[in-house]
């Protein structure tokens, strides 16, 4: 075989061998040898080898898909969702925000801060409410309840809320008016710029009538009587008998206004609402009590209008009277005094307090007439007793006084008796009064005749218009029940109140509590200076042992002996 017939038999099994494989460099250079004394560690003088088209093609198709999402993410939030995305975009940017007004001061007669505003700084928009530390006021004033924000940050309730008191009655007066600004911000939340839309408007400042030192004092007496004696609470209301201002009205117990307005401390707050003595009711203007033995004097005048005794005629009390008895005629019903009086007129019954005279003018005796429970009612609302006062919210606790029609509701269709009209003539039975339609009534006595409208407000600065009524008695009529009160200071059941700094004219019931009779309400009424009446008063110690012989009376000697100490003026 020739050289020529092998070489071709070599090419031919190494095309066979290699058809479609790269040459390799390596099969080209013989010698390879690395002579440019390359960097293999470094890659120096390695040649690159293509990307696969599968790869290419593998990352193109990865690419698009990504594209495609990001595609339908812009598709969704600029068109499905555009409107609502653009919109919160804007409230982002400009947010309308409320300016919060301050509130009104509350101020005593004299000037004193009971009720002001402290700002607390930008972690607060709106100021908060501080009450004086000081006993007395709290049903007074009140206290209110802040503006709250949702869990988004707006808030669902924008003002102020004024509850019980001065805070409450006087809320719009006292709120002002809101106003509104727009803020922009930036991207990061940051305030760019404000404007104000409407500027807020404060609230007005109120004076009171109210003496906060005579408030205190009366409460810090109230309170010391009836945890020595054991009343479950009292109330007590001192009145100007010409301008109807309230000077002192004191509810005892009481809650606290900063606690209640701060909401923060729960366990005070929870032993108030917990309490059995209710802090939270204001018994001066929402305390429905027996009044006892204090309605004489309004039972004296209608005796004395109608003409159904001459106020010099006396009247035997033996101790008692006893009438048939309706169920069985063999036996009599009883009904007794306090205490055996002998004879007694007019004036000395109300000082000595006769039931008996007062059963038989109310009802009727034997041959001296009675005015009958119809015109008992009749009077007793002339004098303010079981009605309400539109549009004065002191007095929107009628009470009751019993009457036939009365009776017939509460105690299932039983029929009106001759002793439930003498039991109504001296307070007892379903009769139920507040303390400031007491001291209301008792004021007309000391004014001659005029029924006022109560106000917590001092008249003169506010210009309000002063509302009365003129009942329909005579000088006389009322000069005899005021000689009745005096005699019941100088030397009868009100003789406590006796003291030398100022006359004083006075009457006091005791109201005789549930069927047992172990509890009873002390009560004392009256006004002074006796000569030139100025102020009026009514007291009530609540629900004490029957045994008990100091009451309301001896919490009102303690106050006037104090106001001649210390506040003078109001006692000449």
């Amino acid at each position: 075989m020739n050289l020529r017939h092998l070489k071709n038999i070599f090419k031919k099994s190494l095309r066979q061998k290699n058809w479609g494989r790269e040459i390799d460099p390596d099969e080209i250079l013989i010698d390879a040898k690395n002579l440019p004394q390359f960097d293999q560690s470094q890659f120096e003088g390695r040649l690159e080898k293509p990307i696969s088209k599968r790869t290419v093609i593998s990352c193109g198709i990865f690419f698009c898909l990504i594209l495609l999402a990001f595609l339908a993410k812009i598709s969704t939030l600029q068109i499905a969702q555009g409107k609502a995305y653009a919109l919160k975009s804007e409230q982002n940017s400009l947010r309308q925000t409320i300016i919060f007004p301050e509130r009104g001061i509350i101020y005593d007669r004299n000037k004193l801060s009971l009720a002001s505003n402290f700002y607390t700084g930008t972690s607060s928009e709106f100021s908060r409410r501080v009450y004086a530390p000081m006993a007395g006021l709290a049903h007074v004033l009140g206290y209110v309840r802040y503006p709250v924000k949702d869990i988004n940050g707006f808030y669902h309730q924008e003002r102020y809320d004024g509850v019980d008191g001065v805070e409450k009655i006087y809320n719009r007066v006292l709120a002002g008016q809101n106003g509104l600004k727009i803020i922009e911000l930036n991207a990061l939340g940051r305030v760019e710029s404000e404007s104000v839309i409407e500027p807020s408007r404060d609230g007005v400042s109120l004076t009171l009538a109210i003496d906060s030192r005579i408030e205190n004092r009366l409460y810090e007496l109230m309170k010391t009587e009836a945890t020595k004696i054991g009343f479950d609470g009292g109330a007590a209301v001192l009145m100007d008998v010409n301008t109807g201002e309230i000077i002192t009205a004191v509810s005892f117990p009481e809650y606290d206004s900063n606690v209640m307005s701060d909401r923060t401390n729960s366990r005070d707050i929870r032993n108030f609402v917990q309490s059995k003595q209710n802090p939270f009711l204001n018994r001066v203007t929402d305390g429905l009590y027996t009044p006892g033995s204090i309605v004489k004097p309004f039972i004296a005048l209608a005796a004395l209008k109608e003409g159904v005794i001459d106020p010099k005629k006396e009247i035997l009390s033996t101790g008692s009277i006893a009438i048939p008895n309706p169920f069985d005629p063999g036996k009599k019903s009883v009904f007794k005094d306090w205490r055996a009086q002998g004879y007694v007129d007019m004036r000395a019954a109300l000082a000595v307090s006769s039931d008996v005279y007062f059963y038989e003018i109310g009802g009727g005796f034997e041959d001296q007439p009675g005015l009958g429970i119809a015109v008992i009612e009749k009077y007793m609302r002339l004098f303010g007793f079981g009605e309400t006062v539109p549009g004065n919210s002191l007095l929107d606790k009628a009470g009751s006084i019993p009457s036939p029609e009365w009776k017939k509701e509460n105690f299932k269709g039983d029929s009106w008796r001759i002793g439930d009209t003498y039991h109504t003539a001296i307070g007892q039975y379903g009769f139920q009064v507040t303390p400031l339609q007491m001291v209301r009534a008792t004021a007309s006595i000391g004014n001659g005749g005029r029924l006022l409208n109560p106000t917590l407000l001092r008249t003169e600065e506010m210009g309000a218009i002063r509302k009365e009524k003129i009942l329909p008695f005579s000088d006389d009529q009322i000069q005899v029940v005021k000689e009745g009160m005096r005699a019941a200071v100088l030397s009868g059941t009100a003789k406590g109140l006796n003291i030398p700094q100022v006359a004083i004219a006075a009457k006091t019931g005791t109201a005789e509590l549930g069927t047992s009779k172990k509890f009873v309400n002390s009560w004392v009424i009256g006004f002074l200076p006796y000569d030139q009446p100025r102020f009026a008063f009514a007291a009530i110690m609540e629900k004490g042992p029957y045994e008990n012989t100091v009451g309301a009376l001896y919490v009102m000697r303690q106050l006037f002996e104090w106001m001649a100490a210390h506040t003078p003026e109001y006692l000449k």
